[in-house]
């Protein structure tokens, strides 16, 4: 295959599906929409043979605990993503939508209106249901997709891929509204990023280093996040049982998520009660606990945190523990050390809680939940195309309206200027 000329055309096709996109009724791409969540159960068995088979060479290959997490779909999980594309088919459709109108002295009316952006290219791993995810919110707001999966998970995204086109067929849009690429030569992904002419923003899903290469080589814009280290700070006014709960979520629920929990800081006035309390709950849980030279002294089975510890985003049954002093030491380790991700504070302090939101950088920031609440589907978007920590255009999980832009528009009745 010359990879080149494949995406060239992969491109053109996406920009003349995008025109098509752009301007479809919000019931024709409904349509396609819950056909396509419909087509996603009635072929259950299918996606998840696909995706044990998949799991099965990626064993075979040696992936790690945290890819393979991320790769395998259950019943639950293939419910879930039929249930996110239905939940963007009943979200309002954004594009169109006029806000912000004001009459100027002139006599014309000036406002925004909402539009896509166009063709959006989405780069990922494992996770297969990013590809009904980005399918969905992509057609709902108005766009064209380039789809390339890892090849970890080559089967189930064809096997997602027929639904979504089942989808589109249904409701009159073109084919190439959504493809997926189907090749997995790397140099696909090469040539995806720099096609400015045909792809309007890049999207990676991933690991670290798939994120860096994409940001290096890029050569249209990219919406991203490069670590998801995340922390609970447990407050001196915090409540121990709700501090139990939420850190054993955010921690262990999962542990190969972006926003899954990688630190623990606790303030010093409740360490002696709570910190050996968490610990142990972690400890019990399979979790290896670096920390702080305070922490080791409450609690034994505590090994030394370095430096780099509180930089890192784990992905594994591994956790990094501050003592400090309170809030203010707590606002300052996550300002310095987080990735700008998820951040969570247990208290039932309300000028504490406060503080911790307006002063904390990061993209989502919760008080007395758990950062695994970060996501798309949990914060009502149906689904998300990825998170950011960028500060510009979009910030935390991107849904709808962060795939689309505004443009001016004017109303005047035969005005013209002085």
């Amino acid at each position: 295959m010359d990879i080149a000329n494949y995406m060239q055309q992969l491109g053109r096709q996406a920009r003349d599906a995008s025109r098509a996109t752009a301007r479809a009724s919000t019931a024709a791409k409904n349509t396609a929409l819950l056909t396509m969540a419909a087509a996603i159960r009635e072929r259950r068995a299918e996606l998840l043979a696909a995706n044990a088979a998949d799991v099965a060479e990626a064993r075979a290959n040696g992936l790690d605990a945290a890819m393979i997490d991320r790769l395998t779909l259950t019943e639950k999980g293939v419910e879930a993503m039929a249930m996110g594309v239905e939940q963007v088919a009943a979200l309002p459709d954004p594009i169109g939508e006029i806000t912000d109108m004001k009459r100027r002295p002139s006599g014309i009316q000036v406002g925004k209106m909402r539009v896509p952006l166009g063709v959006v290219g989405i780069i990922y791993e494992a996770r297969p249901n990013v590809t009904a995810d980005a399918a969905a919110l992509c057609l709902k707001s108005g766009n064209a997709a380039i789809l390339r999966g890892g090849k970890e998970a080559l089967r189930a995204n064809q096997a997602i891929a027929a639904c979504v086109r089942a989808g589109l067929t249904a409701g009159g849009l073109p084919a190439t509204a959504v493809q997926v690429v189907e090749t997995t030569d790397r140099e696909a992904v090469s040539q995806l990023v720099a096609m400015p002419e045909y792809v309007d923003v890049i999207v990676p899903r991933g690991g670290k280093g798939l994120i860096e290469r994409v940001s290096r080589d890029a050569r249209v814009p990219v919406i991203k996040h490069l670590d998801g280290n995340c922390h609970v700070y447990v407050d001196d006014f915090a409540d121990a049982t709700k501090a139990l709960r939420i850190l054993e979520n955010a921690k262990t629920q999962r542990l190969g998520t972006c926003n899954t929990a990688e630190s623990l800081l606790i303030a010093r006035a409740v360490a002696v009660s709570l910190a050996p309390t968490l610990c142990a709950m972690l400890t019990a849980k399979g979790v290896e606990i670096r920390g702080c030279a305070e922490t080791m002294s409450l609690v034994p089975q505590a090994v030394a945190a370095t430096d780099d510890d509180y930089y890192t985003e784990y992905l594994a049954a591994i956790i990094s523990v501050k003592i400090v002093a309170g809030v203010d030491e707590a606002i300052a380790h996550i300002n310095k050390y987080s990735s700008a991700h998820t951040e969570a504070i247990v208290t039932e302090n309300y000028t504490h809680a406060m503080r911790f939101l307006r002063e904390v950088d990061s993209a989502s920031v919760m008080v007395n939940a758990s950062t695994r609440f970060a996501d798309g589907f949990e914060f009502g978007l149906g689904a998300e195309i990825g998170i950011s920590t960028d500060k510009f255009h979009a910030r935390g999980p991107v849904g709808l309206e962060g795939l689309t832009s505004q443009k001016w528009i004017v109303l005047g009745d035969g005005e013209v200027r002085a």
